[in-house]
């Protein structure tokens, strides 16, 4: 197996990308989601910390699926090779996470389905910048 590296650059725009994917997300489905999270607007605190948080777990879920994608080998960081991957770790570990922990919680499937729907968008793009990025 052959180690092509990490392009950083690729993985600095794939978490900006994968935040503003996220923005857009919610902002398109935050009643839905509010509703499934049983949040009330009303009772809801803004603070700086959720938006921070998320942005540095997304750099770091874009170097993790960067070093997977980068053991695919030389010659084979592509777009489609970087789709493929993201699908499969959106697949194996987002997916089936967040399946589990809402479960445990007691949440209903149409918090999951949202959820999961963000993760595998932001899974896939990444991958896809990633892969376009190339090593």
């Amino acid at each position: 197996m052959d180690f092509g590296g990490m392009n950083y650059l690729a993985i600095l725009v794939a978490a900006v990308a994968a935040f503003a994917f996220g923005a857009v997300y919610y902002m398109a489905l935050g009643k839905p989601w509010m509703k499934a999270a049983r949040l009330k607007p009303e009772e809801m605190k803004m603070s700086p910390v959720p938006f921070i948080t998320s942005f540095a777990a997304e750099l770091i879920i874009a170097w993790v699926l960067a070093g997977v994608i980068g053991h695919l080998g030389t010659g084979q960081v592509t777009l489609w090779n970087g789709v493929i991957s993201g699908a499969f770790i959106w697949l194996g570990f987002m997916a089936t996470i967040i399946a589990v922990n809402h479960r445990y919680q007691g949440f209903g499937w149409d918090l999951t389905l949202i959820d999961a729907g963000h993760w595998l968008g932001v899974a896939l793009l990444m991958g896809g910048i990633i892969g376009w990025f190339g090593v």
